[in-house]
């Protein structure tokens, strides 16, 4: 890198990209356009390259200014995090694990694959659900320390993640009281004829369970459809429909929502991957994650 490039040039340039023009960053920066203007042709200057053209009445980025805004977030995401990070190591008393879960995953199973992180006496946990592939775009920004999916992460040498099969659980299938002797009748083709509710297709296991039925050349009456697990097993527990969740929730199921297992399909899992950025030092708690999948100490049923 030229040693003249300048951190602050670059800073410039990215609140140009993020407001879509000199004039908005310069308002927003409360400097002169001027001034802006300057910094930004600096910083093309020391990078040889240049990152704006105009287009008609509008300043777009260029490909080389598509990858310098792309770089610009990761340095500047980092950098809002360094001032609170490095208190809380100063003080020694918070250990800070960022993760993303994604909606598609058994809430209910979260809680286990976390076990071996959950005795760290410092731990603060903050977990963020949302969907899958914006979930994988705050971890390339580094907003993420890792996220929890029922999916690996499809293999992409910009992003540089790494997908770990933290555990498996076959799937079994659920009823609610008034359902549950029906639905345990002549199971699985029961399913054609009790209610039936379903995670949505953006699920992985939906495409597993789908499958199978086609294989048992079941037509399911399907009553709902769900982005979010818990919110299956809240409308299965209301007496909705059956309902499928991994085996290993069986116990909680019956606790919390007085669902019956009514039968099993041990060829139909749901997975449990953990997706982090590779890097040469790796969270303390990920490796523990990590070490314990490898042990087997986490679900695998």
């Amino acid at each position: 890198m030229s040693q003249t490039f300048n951190y602050r040039h670059l800073f410039y340039f990215w609140v140009v990209a993020k407001e879509g023009g000199i004039a908005r960053a310069a308002e927003r920066l409360d400097m002169a356009v001027q001034t802006i203007s300057a910094q930004v042709r600096e910083l093309e200057k020391s990078l040889g390259v240049s990152l704006l053209r105009t287009e008609g009445r509008n300043l777009v980025l260029t490909e080389a200014g598509v990858a310098a805004m792309h770089e610009a977030d990761h340095i500047f995401a980092l950098g809002e995090r360094l001032p609170l990070r490095v208190r809380e190591a100063a003080t020694g008393q918070t250990l800070r694990l960022n993760l993303g879960i994604s909606d598609g995953i058994a809430k209910l199973a979260v809680h286990r694959l976390l076990t071996p992180v959950l005795d760290e006496p410092h731990l603060r946990l903050l977990c963020h659900e949302g969907e899958f592939q914006p979930l994988l775009g705050e971890l390339a920004l580094h907003k993420l320390d890792a996220v929890l999916a029922d999916r690996p992460a499809t293999p992409n040498p910009a992003l540089r993640t790494t997908s770990q099969l933290l555990g498996t659980s076959a799937i079994a299938w659920y009823a609610p009281t008034q359902w549950a002797e029906a639905a345990a009748h002549q199971f699985p083709h029961s399913l054609a004829v009790v209610p039936v509710l379903l995670p949505t297709e953006h699920a992985a296991m939906r495409a597993r369970i789908d499958h199978w039925l086609e294989r048992e050349r079941i037509r399911p009456r399907i009553a709902g459809e769900f982005e979010d697990s818990a919110l299956l097993s809240t409308f299965a527990s209301t007496g909705m429909g059956v309902m499928p969740a991994p085996v290993s929730l069986s116990a909680h199921l019956l606790q919390t929502h007085g669902l019956v297992q009514i039968g099993t399909t041990p060829d139909v899992q749901e997975q449990f991957h953990l997706i982090y950025s590779a890097r040469k030092v790796m969270h303390p708690l990920l490796t523990r994650l990590l070490e314990a999948a490898a042990g087997g100490a986490l679900i695998n049923h």
